[in-house]
């Protein structure tokens, strides 16, 4: 049985143990929270180093991308480093492919039409992939990066925004500690809704589930969320709020999504190779193999 540990920033109380199988191979996967303790990640990481086949870094990014640039944090990278080893993802190659490809599957499988429907994407840097989708789809886009990232009452409209943005302000917020702009640890569990406007008018909303659910309004009614990293309790919360449909962007295991993290961290030891030899044509090739889907789940 192969091992995939998540050692992630976030709240331990979303802690999990999953056995599963994908592609074939019997998984055993670990989502570890830190409560936003760098330091308890890296004596994980170091510990886990040569005892499990993959690690994932969860509730941080080691890479965001926009258009064709990619930009790494370098606290990220300093984590990461703990592995001598084992190879450590953090996502970011899943969500430049398996997140383009969750649009067209909605729209040829489930007839879900996109075309003028306003969407907001909370945080796009994060999200490249799956903001290109969308807009490609005919959607009417609204970037939520500078309102929910730093608190700066500004949408951004266009990708071309967004790619301009990414280049003036990725190269400084890469050197900052996550934590400033993102929530980790026990904010993961705290709702503090902010910008409420974009929310109601859109009729789409995607992006990290961290960021959705630490700012959403008290209603989301009618509302189809495009997300991952979604435990039961937060099903139930999203259903409560009026949700309409839940897509996840991740496949259910052991009644719930994780991180992109885990599932990069899986489909690399499904590839035998380390991450810097894949391309995204290899992954997507993973993905069909393994036949990856999204979750979608009417909760109305």
């Amino acid at each position: 049985m192969k091992q995939v540990a998540s050692i992630s920033l976030g709240s331990s109380k979303r802690n999990s143990t999953v056995i599963t199988e994908i592609g074939g191979q019997q998984f055993q996967i670990q989502r570890i929270g830190t409560d936003g303790s760098k330091q308890t990640a890296a004596e994980l990481i170091r510990k886990m180093d040569g005892q499990v086949d993959a690690i994932g870094l969860g509730g941080t990014d080691l890479y965001i991308y926009a258009g064709t640039k990619r930009y790494t944090f370098r606290e990220s990278a300093a984590l990461a480093a703990n592995a001598q080893r084992t190879p450590v993802v953090d996502g970011s190659a899943i969500k430049n492919t398996l997140e383009r490809r969750v649009i067209s599957y909605l729209i040829t499988k489930h007839g879900v039409r996109f075309q003028d429907q306003p969407a907001l994407i909370v945080c796009a840097v994060d999200r490249f992939g799956l903001a290109e989708a969308l807009a490609a789809a005919g959607s009417k886009m609204v970037f939520g990066d500078l309102m929910f990232g730093l608190g700066l009452p500004i949408p951004i409209t266009t990708l071309g925004g967004l790619a301009r943005l990414a280049g003036l302000v990725a190269p400084i917020i890469t050197r900052l500690p996550v934590s400033l702009f993102y929530p980790t640890g026990n904010k993961q569990t705290q709702v503090t809704p902010k910008f409420e406007k974009y929310f109601e008018d859109a009729s789409i909303i995607a992006g990290d589930f961290h960021f959705i659910r630490r700012y959403m309004p008290a209603m989301l009614k009618n509302k189809l969320v495009i997300t991952n990293t979604v435990t039961q309790e937060d099903e139930a919360l999203l259903k409560q709020r009026g949700v309409d449909t839940l897509v996840t962007t991740t496949p259910e295991m052991g009644g719930r999504s994780f991180g992109t993290n885990i599932l990069e961290g899986v489909l690399t030891v499904l590839a035998g190779k380390r991450p810097e030899q894949l391309t995204p044509e290899d992954y997507s090739n993973l993905i069909e193999q393994a036949g990856i889907e999204p979750r979608v789940k009417k909760l109305t």
